[in-house]
């Protein structure tokens, strides 16, 4: 019985070694198999986090700590049906339509500089213009007084300790021909927050049907 039973397990014996094989994987293909890929997640930036805004510039805080505001405007009558960011209380000096810029810059610790420009409005003129205390409204009297530095106690202030140009921040703007101009000035200060809401153009000379301090036209500031 030998002979048959070996002989007939020989196949098995020559099949076996080939299955295995064919179970384990060649190690060559172990190592050409692809990998996978890399997560590359972006950088926090935390030195602009540190100044106080995301993507805001270095330093300013964010938008509650901008130190360069800037307000650009139409005027338009304080009727418009969208309130007016500058209005005219003069057409014949300030037309409506008429375009003002505002620039106030305090990136310079304990400095102030204001920088006013307009276009359209009448030609050869000049305006004096003033940071007051109040917004502008229908009623020219809503931009309040002049903003001070130090306020004066006594009020409408007429005391020149008080009423100058040291104190107050005051400019001159000369139009040409064409009606544009424009104007700057500093003060070795800066405003209290939320208390300087408007710049003020005064009808000025030649004024014509009007006070030379009458109130011409109000531009709203950003708070």
């Amino acid at each position: 019985m030998p002979g048959p039973i070996a002989a007939a397990l020989l196949p098995l014996a020559l099949l076996a070694p080939t299955a295995a094989a064919a179970a384990t994987p060649p190690a060559q293909a172990a190592h050409t198999a692809p990998a996978s890929p890399a997560v590359v997640r972006p950088a926090t930036d935390d030195a602009d986090d540190a100044a106080g805004g995301s993507g805001g510039p270095a330093g300013s805080g964010g938008s509650g700590g901008r130190t360069v505001s800037v307000v650009e405007a139409a005027f338009d009558p304080a009727s418009a049906f969208v309130p007016p960011t500058a209005i005219s209380h003069a057409t014949d000096l300030v037309p409506y339509g008429s375009h003002v810029r505002v620039v106030i810059d305090r990136s310079l610790p304990g400095r102030t500089l204001l920088t006013l420009t307009v276009t359209g409005l009448a030609p050869d003129h000049e305006f004096p213009a003033h940071l007051h205390t109040g917004s502008c409204g229908a009623d020219t009297a809503a931009s309040g007084p002049h903003y001070q530095h130090i306020p004066d106690p006594v009020q409408p202030s007429t005391d020149p300790a008080y009423a100058n140009d040291r104190n107050e921040l005051r400019l001159t703007l000369r139009t040409d021909a064409r009606g544009a101009g424009s104007t700057s000035t500093s003060v070795a200060w800066q405003p209290r927050p939320g208390e300087a809401r408007s710049v003020v153009l005064h009808a000025g000379t030649p004024a014509g049907p009007h006070a030379a301090g009458d109130r011409a036209a109000c531009v709203k500031l950003k708070p």
